[in-house]
């Protein structure tokens, strides 16, 4: 199981392989095998057989997993890693440990 800091619906910058530059939201995240969907990114050609779902069958385009090494975080148009940052209170004063992910640039709270 891979610790990794981002989640469903960050925006991500790839920075290697065949679609390096590109940029798009996580559609889905896999801890377990270290991987992520990003969308519009590792597009390819699956065939399908004609079924209850889908009638007529025929080519579909669709993005496939790409490993979490490959992408970065997207901050305020930046790529930039993620840390995290160990708070005694939250924000209405009560006394308890939350953890918030932070940019690694700037330092500033993502969420």
């Amino acid at each position: 199981m891979l610790k990794t800091r981002l989640k469903t619906g960050d925006t991500v910058k790839v920075i290697s392989g065949k679609d390096k530059g590109k940029e798009g939201k996580i559609l889905s995240v896999d801890r377990k095998s270290g991987k992520v969907i990003v969308e519009g990114v590792n597009m390819v050609t699956k065939h399908t057989k004609p079924s209850a779902a889908n009638q007529q069958g025929g080519i579909i385009h669709q993005e496939a997993p790409v490993y979490v090494s490959k992408v970065m975080y997207v901050h305020k148009g930046k790529p930039t890693r993620l840390g995290v940052k160990l708070v005694k209170e939250d924000r209405n004063g009560r006394t308890k440990n939350i953890r918030y992910r932070v940019a690694k640039s700037t330092g500033e709270v993502i969420d």
